[in-house]
């Protein structure tokens, strides 16, 4: 249980900070660059990273020796969802359509920075 509480609390502050970063952006500097769905796209990612980090977490420790089969396949439901999620949201007719994909790849990239972290975190501890 307790490993689910630290997940939570990492994403939840990645969130936050690149919440904050948005924030900043949106406020002092170029409005321009932020698209008004950002707060949907962020959103989006954080319960997708949560829910499939949750999921990842458990599966790992049910069957340790399929963790890199989770952990790929984790990886490729979240580009399936995202890809999605863009297409939804391009169908329906977003303006500034380019600004959207663009803010929408950063973020993407970000949590995908994300987990590639919280991966070598955790295998940092089982090298030996």
């Amino acid at each position: 249980m307790k490993v689910f509480q630290y997940f939570t609390f990492k994403i939840l502050g990645f969130t936050l900070l690149i919440g904050g970063a948005i924030y900043l952006l949106e406020t002092f500097l170029k409005q321009e660059w932020v698209h008004e769905a950002i707060w949907k796209i962020l959103s989006f990612f954080f319960l997708l990273t949560w829910f499939s980090g949750m999921f990842v977490q458990y599966l790992i420790k049910l069957s340790k020796e399929n963790s890199p089969n989770i952990i790929i396949g984790a990886t490729g439901i979240r580009f399936l969802a995202s890809a999605g999620f863009v297409a939804v949201v391009l169908i329906l007719g977003v303006e500034n359509k380019i600004l959207f994909v663009v803010n929408f790849f950063i973020i993407y990239f970000l949590y995908l920075l994300f987990d590639i972290y919280a991966l070598m975190a955790n295998l940092r501890p089982n090298s030996k």
